[in-house]
């Protein structure tokens, strides 16, 4: 065979398999599914391969499409450098992440500037969502997801320790006196309503078993929860890699020496192994596990919390 495949049927494939979705690759391409389905037919057909097994509600590339996918998007990668270094018009790569809100807003938002500097051909779109990831059916390369590291089918990277600690303002410790711990009984224990059980989880571990772990206010996300805190509404139980900036500033308090660490129930970024494929992605992913070491080694050195 001397003939070159067609190309539509070659960038409707590539698409199709870097997505592991007819669908998501026709959002991809503004073309219908049907199209996508029938440019992947006609290359199975020329190339006499089968590239893809058709289940339920999925397609699965085969062997053989595992490998001709990996040759096929190096080469058109490198149409489309050569092309871009030839007409100076570089197009960005998108990334769509998918993070829980305070994660976005107090630890990744404020860290995102340094990886645009050294990755100005890639454009990062973060949505956040409490609800779990469909990545069969939702246009999401990478998420950051709490749980147990456990997501069958996926490839899993924990991003931190999960240390909970209580925190309140300097004003709020001074008013109510907060020197051991079962001085919690006098104040407002505040909640986010996504991590129900953590006031449970560190009261317990603090032998306070007398105080009620469901009792105070609650609050739709952490986010909010810290809004409060700042307004003098309560105490809060924490994730304290969130709020390490407030410590170090003073603007928050930490009453308590003892930080629980849930252990194996932490952070993840989770993602399809076939995001790998991207360069862009991979360089993300490298990314942020180092911009997440580098805050774990420098965290615990340079805030303390107050004795007991």
């Amino acid at each position: 065979m001397d003939r070159l495949p067609p190309l539509n049927a070659l960038r409707a494939f590539e698409a199709a398999g870097r997505h592991q979705s007819i669908r998501r690759a026709a959002a991809e391409l503004l073309v219908t599914a049907g199209a996508v389905s029938r440019q992947v037919q006609a290359l199975e057909v020329f190339l006499g391969v089968k590239l893809f097994r058709r289940e339920a509600r999925e397609i699965v590339l085969t062997a053989e499409g595992e490998r001709y996918l990996a040759a096929v998007m190096e080469h058109l990668d490198g149409l489309r450098e050569a092309t871009a270094q030839l007409t100076g018009r570089h197009l960005k790569d998108v990334l769509r992440i998918r993070a829980y809100t305070t994660f976005a807003m107090r630890w990744l938002i404020p860290r995102l500037g340094s990886f645009h500097a050294e990755n100005k051909s890639t454009e990062v779109r973060l949505t956040t969502s409490n609800e779990a990831v469909d990545f069969a059916r939702e246009n999401v390369d990478g998420a950051i997801r709490l749980g147990d590291g456990k997501w069958p089918g996926l490839e899993v990277d924990r991003l931190m320790p999960n240390e909970l600690v209580p925190l309140c303002t300097p004003a709020f410790q001074k008013a109510h006196t907060l020197n051991t711990v079962d001085d919690l009984r006098r104040v407002v224990l505040l909640h986010s309503l996504v991590r129900p059980e953590d006031w449970r989880y560190w009261l317990q571990a603090a032998g306070a078993s007398e105080i009620d772990p469901y009792c105070g206010d609650k609050y739709a996300s952490s986010a909010l929860v810290y809004q409060a805190v700042l307004s003098g509404l309560g105490i809060m139980i924490a994730h304290k890699a969130f709020f390490l900036d407030d410590l170090r500033t003073g603007r928050l308090v930490q009453p308590f020496e003892l930080t629980l660490d849930r252990g194996a129930f932490t952070y993840y970024f989770i993602y399809p192994k076939n995001r790998l494929r991207s360069p862009a992605f991979r360089r993300f992913r490298s990314w942020l596990l180092a911009e997440a070491r580098a805050e774990e080694l420098s965290g615990g050195a340079e805030v303390r919390g107050a004795p007991v």
